[in-house]
């Protein structure tokens, strides 16, 4: 968890599908009356911390609004991201399914972040199943986690034939 916590710090803003932003306000959402619920670890609530403080853009046609300090990004999403990611600041952390697929194939994402787990799961969705084109990565960073995790950053080299 302290490793999501540094990255959720790291970025500028979080960029999420629908699916993915009411997942996550769901589970780490301050609660109305500021105590974080029972249920919650001391050792995950500096996550939720920094979760629940950072800047949300959620992209979605179906959502009529969104709170939890979000922002939502409708119409051309390839446009929408391409304007954001001109702002000042260190970048936007994008997490999902869909969305990263999309944005993948747009060519927008400029590092790939990787957590394999020592578990085989057997089913689930797929990450970047579909993807159009084949990307190029160079690994720029990695990390092993006494529980057996890695995790693994790769630059995007570009779509490759």
């Amino acid at each position: 968890m302290s490793y999501w916590t540094a990255e959720m710090q790291r970025a500028d803003a979080l960029l999420f599908g629908r699916v993915t932003y009411q997942m996550m306000e769901s589970a780490w959402r301050r609660p109305a009356t500021g105590v974080w619920p029972d249920w919650m670890d001391g050792w995950e609530v500096p996550f939720a911390e920094a979760i629940d403080g950072a800047k949300k853009y959620v992209v979605s046609s179906t959502l009529s609004g969104a709170d939890w300090n979000a922002e939502l990004v409708r119409g051309d999403v390839g446009r929408a991201v391409q304007q954001l990611k001109q702002e000042p600041g260190e970048g936007l952390w994008v997490g999902g399914v869909t969305l990263p697929l999309a944005l993948a194939d747009l060519g927008l994402i400029d590092e790939y972040e990787f957590v394999v787990q020592p578990v085989l799961a057997g089913r689930g969705p797929t990450l970047l199943a579909g993807l159009r084109e084949r990307i190029q990565l160079e690994l720029v960073d990695r990390r092993e986690f006494r529980s057996g995790a890695v995790a693994l950053r790769y630059r995007s080299g570009g779509v490759s034939s």
